[in-house]
């Protein structure tokens, strides 16, 4: 199991709800930060999150692909960022 997932999953966060930032994340970056800012996760283990995404982008991927959403999607939104 990816490894983004494994820690909203230890953190009681639900299928759907994980579904639905990685949704977010695929169609708006910045709105996933405010769904996972919802989701009640301590700050030291966002932090914790944050930090592995940083060191392993790569796991965004997989775990979009493991959700089974399209990641093209993430990196047109990431270009629809960097205008």
């Amino acid at each position: 199991m990816n490894p983004i997932i494994a820690l909203l999953k230890e953190h009681n966060i639900s299928d759907e709800q994980i579904k639905e930032v990685f949704q977010a994340l695929t169609e708006n970056p910045l709105m996933a930060m405010a769904t996972v800012q919802q989701l009640a996760i301590p700050p030291e283990k966002l932090q914790q999150l944050m930090g592995l995404v940083m060191q392993n982008p790569n796991l965004i991927k997989e775990a979009v692909n493991e959700l089974g959403l399209d990641y093209a999607k993430v990196e047109e939104a990431k270009a629809q960022l960097n205008k």
